[in-house]
């Protein structure tokens, strides 16, 4: 993979594909899939500064499964595979 390191409060994340079966064993085709909502994270930035100034540190890093916003970010690629750059505040939370 590329090296890329996001910049201020930017997360890098690469999409997790959802299961492409029912609970019922029925396979859901491509085209009525919905965009995952989660991901790994796979760089981050060394975080923002508040009204003040002062450095504020981001709350997730490397390798943290998180759930975010179907439409938050923006998709880019790197070495032919698609990521999604946005900003730390589009992520809702970390998954255990």
């Amino acid at each position: 993979m590329v090296q890329f390191k996001p910049l201020l409060d930017r997360v890098l994340i690469k999409r997790v594909e959802e299961e492409s079966k029912t609970a019922g064993g029925l396979i859901i085709p491509d085209t009525a899939k919905e965009k995952p909502s989660t991901g790994i994270v796979a760089a981050v930035g060394p975080g923002g500064r508040d009204d003040a100034g002062r450095p504020v540190p981001m709350s997730v890093k490397a390798g943290d499964r998180v759930l975010f916003g179907k439409w938050s970010g923006t998709e880019i690629k790197l070495d032919g595979e698609t990521m999604i750059i946005m900003a730390e505040r589009d992520i809702f939370g970390i998954i255990d």
